[in-house]
C-alpha cells in the first residue's frame, strides 16, 4: 500500500470513529447513524416487501381490514419522493365491528410509491432492512388507498417504528394496526 492510500485509510477510519463517538455523546444509536449517513446520497434503491402472513388494522368504528401481499418498488434516491415503479399486490377482506366472516373481498394491487423512510437493520438477514413505505393502491372492486406497510427492524431502528400495516379504503381509514406476525423489506 503506497503513502497516499495510507493516507486515506487513515482518515477514513477517523471519520467512522468521529461518527461514533458524536452518536455515543450525543444519545444517538451509532448503528442507526452509520446507516443513516451512509444511506443520505445512496442511490436510487429496488425494494422488495412483504406480509409473511395476514395483516390487519382496524376503522374507528371497529371494523377491520385484513390484508396480504408483497410486491416491489424502486426508492428514488436519498429515499424521500415519489415512484410508479411499483409491483404487487394481494389480498384483502373486510369485516364489520365483531365479525368473523367477510362483507367484502378481493385483490388489490399497488399502483406507486408515496414515500420510502429505511431505518434499521436485520443483523441476521442478508439485504433485510427495516422501514416505511407509504403505496397507492387500488382495490379490485374499484376504490382506491394507501397501504402503509411498517416493519420495526432489530438494530438502527427507532421504538416508535411499529410492525403491521394500516390502510385506507375509500374513505375509511383503518388506522389503528393490530400487531402482526412479521413484515419484510429486503434491497
Amino acid at each position: 500500500m503506497n503513502r497516499k492510500t495510507q493516507v486515506m485509510a487513515t482518515i477514513g477510519l477517523i471519520l467512522v470513529a468521529l461518527v461514533i463517538a458524536i452518536g455515543c455523546s450525543s444519545g444517538l444509536d451509532p448503528a442507526k447513524t452509520i446507516v443513516q449517513s451512509a444511506r443520505a446520497d445512496a442511490p436510487a434503491a429496488h425494494i422488495s416487501w412483504q406480509i409473511n402472513s395476514a395483516a390487519s388494522a382496524l376503522a374507528n368504528d371497529g371494523s377491520k381490514i385484513t390484508l396480504t401481499g408483497s410486491g416491489t418498488f424502486v426508492a428514488p434516491a436519498g429515499g424521500g419522493g415519489t415512484s410508479s415503479a411499483t409491483t404487487g399486490g394481494g389480498t384483502w377482506a373486510v369485516f364489520a365491528a365483531g365479525a368473523t366472516t367477510a362483507s367484502a373481498s378481493g385483490n388489490y394491487s399497488v399502483t406507486g410509491l408515496v414515500r420510502w423512510d429505511e431505518l434499521g437493520i436485520f443483523p441476521t438477514l442478508l439485504n433485510a432492512v427495516g422501514g416505511l413505505a407509504t403505496l397507492r393502491v387500488e382495490y379490485s372492486d374499484g376504490s382506491h388507498g394507501v397501504l402503509i406497510v411498517s416493519c420495526h427492524a432489530p438494530s438502527g431502528s427507532d421504538p416508535a417504528i411499529f410492525e403491521g400495516i394500516t390502510a385506507s379504503k375509500s374513505a375509511i381509514d383503518y388506522w389503528n394496526r393490530i400487531a402482526a406476525g412479521t413484515l419484510f423489506f429486503h434491497d
